[in-house]
């Protein structure tokens, strides 16, 4: 594979319950190696049909924001026709509709170019399911 295109898998324990998970020191070290000082575009995409990839500022309370926010949109009740799992769990396959599975940014110069606050993440609410991969794929 030419080295205008790279990409690596993470692996993600997630544990059992909600989190948001900060990925931006992984896309950075990935960058590292696959930018290596050029200019391009980072992909993030987690491939599990019950998770997604956020860009937004962590460790001020905003991670544990986003995750209320989507308690109230998505209850973790029986509403749901997707019945699997644990209870409410049809959910979680809601949400890559609202965040997506999915992230694409810009490098600059080999480094990840986000705003001051900015963090890339990972959302999972599916506690069924504490091993998530995420492809990081670098095009330059």
């Amino acid at each position: 594979m030419s080295d205008a295109f790279t990409t690596r898998m993470l692996h993600v324990s997630t544990g059992t319950r909600e989190r948001v998970v900060d990925l931006t020191a992984d896309c950075e070290e990935f960058l590292r190696q696959a930018a290596a000082g050029r200019d391009g575009l980072l992909n993030i995409f987690v491939p599990h049909a019950t998770a997604g990839i956020a860009v937004i500022e962590t460790g001020a309370g905003s991670d544990d924001d986003l995750l209320a926010a989507l308690h109230t949109l998505l209850p973790a009740d029986d509403r749901w026709q997707h019945r699997h799992g644990s209870p409410g769990h049809g959910r979680d396959h809601v949400l890559p509709a609202i965040v997506p599975p999915h992230a694409t940014l810009p490098v600059i110069g080999g480094r990840l170019e986000l705003g001051t606050w900015q963090s890339v993440c990972l959302v999972d609410t599916n506690k069924d399911n504490p091993d998530r991969r995420v492809r990081l794929s670098f095009l330059g």
